[in-house]
């Protein structure tokens, strides 16, 4: 769970120096992740897919979280992170690693 604790040390760090833009964004992203138009599972397998176009190892730690927490199946979850590899070719290929290293740590 490193990827996961060092986010989570982050957010503290945060929260102690910049507490108000902290706890904002927050707020925002807890309403922008709501179910709406689109269910929650949808929105974290988005966010996924988006962690890994933006090639970002902590936010992948986070999103696959979220994603086995809302039910998505490895095969989503998979499906969803090859979105971003279909936009951005091989670059996005190799963050895939990333995304199994994480997958690995759950029971899917």
């Amino acid at each position: 769970m490193q990827r996961l604790e060092q986010t989570g040390q982050l957010m503290q760090r945060l929260m102690v120096d910049l507490p108000e833009q902290t706890k904002e964004f927050g707020a925002f992203v807890q309403i922008a992740e709501k179910a709406g138009a689109l269910d929650e599972k949808t929105k974290h397998l988005t966010l996924l897919s988006l962690a890994i176009a933006f090639q970002c190892g902590w936010c992948i730690a986070v999103h696959t979280q979220d994603c086995v927490k809302a039910g998505a199946t490895k095969a989503e979850i998979l499906e969803s992170a090859m979105m971003a590899v279909v936009m951005g070719g091989g670059p996005k290929l190799m963050y895939m690693e990333v995304l199994y290293e994480e997958l690995d740590k759950y029971d899917l």
